[in-house]
């Protein structure tokens, strides 16, 4: 694959997750690069998307953001995984390739309860679309439902040998049963069903409590130097 891409470089900016650090993004802004296979290559390369744009950490101080993602068919389930998996059984399951109607209003309660010191507070309607929306890859979207009541939603990207955790939401009266880590097995589970070699997880950052669960789900690579390097428990 051509490597002659264009690309951009953001301005210095007060980092979101490390006091009193700055950040700037590497973004894809060649057209060539808008499409599922050249997404799937750039994460490869530690890029990820929020909404259509797709961007990569380039700090000029800071190496903290570390891209990773879960080996599938090695991945095995630690103690406390198989507890969290034990205590949802009751909770079921429901994959969708569409976003629908009632996902924001869990969003919305979810940013507006459980993130009112974070970047994304107050919710809106047009912060939710402008990075939930995406043109770039195929989407879906992992429903846990309590009976008849969504609880948790799982927005995932799918790519040729992988899927990408892009943001899970989830209503906050069910904070105490571990969602987050009950979507991501979930996710785990479903890539392998698929046949997949992969699952994105984002950035692990270290000393960052919001960004450091990442690491949890062995074996994993990390990307380091432009080299992926496997981590076993």
């Amino acid at each position: 694959m051509s490597t002659n891409f264009k690309l951009g470089i953001t301005q210095s900016f007060p980092c979101n997750y490390l006091p009193n650090q700055h950040e700037r993004l590497l973004i894809a802004t060649d057209e060539r690069l808008q499409n599922a296979e050249h997404y799937g290559w750039l994460m490869t390369q530690g890029f990820r998307r929020s909404g259509d744009q797709i961007y990569r950490p380039h700090c000029e101080l800071c190496s903290a953001c570390k891209s990773l993602r879960v080996l599938v068919k090695e991945f095995c389930l630690s103690k406390s995984q198989k507890r969290n998996i034990k205590k949802n059984k009751q909770f079921i399951i429901k994959t969708a390739h569409e976003k629908k109607e009632n996902y924001y209003a869990l969003y919305e309660r979810y940013i507006n309860t459980l993130h009112k010191d974070g970047a994304m507070f107050p919710a809106t309607v047009e912060q939710y679309k402008s990075f939930i929306n995406c043109n770039v890859t195929e989407q879906l979207y992992l429903e846990i439902w309590h009976d008849n009541e969504l609880i948790s939603v799982a927005v995932t990207d799918m790519l040729k040998d992988a899927l990408s955790a892009v943001y899970t939401f989830y209503h906050p009266e069910y904070s105490s049963y571990g969602l987050g880590v009950f979507s991501i097995l979930s996710q785990l589970s479903l890539a392998k069903e698929m046949g997949k070699e992969y699952v994105y997880l984002g950035y692990q950052i270290d000393d960052c409590k919001k960004m450091n669960y990442k690491n949890r789900y062995y074996p994993h690579q990390v990307l380091i130097e432009n080299c992926w390097q496997t981590v076993n428990k």
